[in-house]
Order: C-alpha cells, then structure tokens, then sequence
C-alpha cells in the first residue's frame, strides 16, 4: 500500500482501515500482547490481560466523532457508552468500569453537553458501570467539529475469550435483530432528509449476549458497526479461514432502511448497525438461541447462515441472493457514510 495522505476512506472501517491499521501499527510494533492474551496480533474488538485462574482483564476504547452528535435514536454520549459496552461483550467480558476523554469545540452549548453527559451516564448506571475518571480539552472554534467523545472500557472476561478465530465449518450464523439502522440514520441527517424516518438501533447489546452464554450457545460475537455485516463477516471468515454463506431472504432488514439503502445507491450491508449482533454457535444450539432471543425482546433473531471449509485458497463471504444466485460479499471499500460513530 502506498499513500502519501489520509482520506476518509481510511476511516470508514472498511478495506483501506485495515491494510492502514496493519501497515502503521501491525507491523510496527514487536510488544503486541501481555502474555497469552488478546491484542495487536488478533485485532479483535477488545483486548485482555490474563490474571490468574482462568480469568481477564477486558480493554477497549475508541473515539466517537458522529456528525450530527444528536441523530434520531440518540447522541454521541449514548453512542459512546453503548459501542464501549458492545465492544466488551463481544469478546464475553462484564463491563465493569469505564473512563472518558473529550474534546469539546469552543462555543459548544452548555445545555448540549450536558444532554451528552447525561446519555452517557444513563447507560452506564443501567449496567452498573462505575466512570473512574477522565480527561476533558477545549479547541479554539473552528479547529474541531463540535465534539470527539473517547471512551475507555474495562471488563471481566470469566474463561476463555470469544474471539473472531473461534468460527469453524459447520456454525451457524446468528443476527440480534434488523441490520442497518443506524448507518441508515446517520445518511439521512447527513442528506437532510427529513422525511425519511429511519432511527438508530443505538443501545448495548449486552443482554443478548448473556442469554448465548447462559445457554452455553456462542462461539464468537460481534457488533456490525462500521462495515456493516459485510466487514464483521469477512473478518470471521478471515481470521478462522472459513467460508461464510448468509441467505439474503433471512437477513432481517426494515423497509426504511431498504429504501434509503436503494435511494442512495449505498450497499445495505456495509450500513452500520449500533444495537445489533452477530452470534457464531453450533448448529445444535441455534434454534434453541433464537427462541431465547426471540422471547427476551430481540423478536426478529433470525439464523442468516452457516460456516464451511473453503472452497478456495481465500475464505470468502458468499451472499445467496433472493433471486436465486450468488454472490461475493466483499469487505467494504472507500468512504462509504462518513463519520457514523
């Protein structure tokens, strides 16, 4: 890869993200992990620190820098807790505390910031997540767009991480509910598009993930954000070297999202989703998941397919389309919507 300048492709979670982040930090740094746990060398959603009997310590963060910070379904404060939240649980950790870092635009309005705060406090206090502590900066107006709000997540991992390698031929493919929505939400502010009324699934998807783990019924997770499904699934395929077919009939999608997907030429499955995940089980245990799901309030979990051995040197992710063909779900390429999260 050759650039001489960062895009915002870069930033979109997508192809370019992930040649960008291999080339500066993969490949550069030697010190990748803490003993045998998860970090720079497995590039899952969070990283661990193994500390004696079987149990981790579980790291996140990440920077939220949506535009606009309040959309229909939420802002960026309770972006900031869901995402950090959904980044733990996907690897099995209990969150346990977090700390922040923001930067706010000189001139910002006070009362927004608080509403920011509040969101952010909001959801934390519904999973017992204690704040520790923080950083707060102001730029001079116009050196920054409103708001980059940091999140920094700690967890507790009980046994043995869910990581993307987990995936073996023969799972099935498991999706919380409706793809899409936030990213669809996020396009239409960006686009005005007042009319169009599609809302973010913001929220953590850490109930759905206790219930797989209460069932004994998961293997791996993750939360589709940037990339949509379309990257979340090449990234399972990638890492367990695996072939992954989805069923385009089963993959729950509401009309709205559909349409605007339609409307502005944009592949609904590279379309984020912020309340939704990926579950990875075997194929004994996912109607029983489903059901479990279905009866603790994510009513549209659906089976969207099944892992196999590859048929090829490179694992794919393989689309059956309603129209009876086939085709390659790519990984994402290019800008894509910008600043989604």
């Amino acid at each position: 890869m050759y650039v001489d300048k960062i895009t915002l492709a870069h930033g979109a979670g997508g192809y370019e993200t992930s040649l960008l982040i291999h080339e500066l930090f993969v490949k550069v740094f030697k010190l990748k992990n803490i003993g045998d746990g998860i970090g720079l060398n497995e590039l899952d959603d969070s990283a661990t620190i193994p500390i004696g009997n079987g149990k981790s310590l579980a790291i996140t963060v990440d920077s939220y820098t949506v535009k606009p910070v309040f959309f229909p379904g939420g802002d960026i404060g309770k972006l900031a807790a869901s995402g950090t939240i959904n980044d733990l649980a996907v690897i099995g950790a209990e969150p346990i505390a977090f700390m922040d870092s923001i930067v706010v635009e000189e001139g910002f309005p006070l009362k927004d910031l608080k509403k920011i705060i509040n969101s952010y406090k909001s959801i934390l206090d519904e999973y017992h997540i204690a704040l520790l502590g923080g950083d707060f900066k102001v730029m001079p107006k116009d050196s920054l767009d409103q708001v980059i709000f940091t999140s920094i997540g700690i967890g507790l991992v009980d046994g043995r991480p869910l990581v993307d390698s987990n995936v073996e031929p023969g799972d099935v493919i498991v999706v919380t509910g409706p793809i899409g929505s936030h990213g669809a939400a996020i396009l239409a502010s960006q686009l005005g598009l007042e009319d169009v009324e599609v809302r973010s699934d913001c929220r953590p998807i850490l109930p759905a993930i206790r219930i797989a783990k209460k069932l004994n019924a998961i293997k791996a997770a993750k939360d589709p954000t940037r990339g949509g499904i379309a990257m979340a699934l090449n990234e399972f395929a990638q890492k367990s070297h695996v072939d992954i077919i989805v069923y385009e009939e089963k993959i729950p999608v509401k009309e709205e999202v559909k349409a605007l997907a339609e409307m502005t030429g944009v592949d609904v499955y590279a379309l984020a989703s912020e309340g939704q995940a990926l579950i990875v089980t075997s194929s004994d245990r996912a109607n029983e998941l489903v059901e479990a799901l279905r009866r603790n309030g994510f009513r549209e979990a659906e089976i969207i397919g099944e892992a196999r051995r590859p048929i090829g040197h490179k694992p794919r992710v393989y689309l059956k389309t309603l129209i009876g063909g086939t085709r390659v779900l790519e990984v994402p390429r290019g800008e894509l919507v910008p600043r989604i999260c």
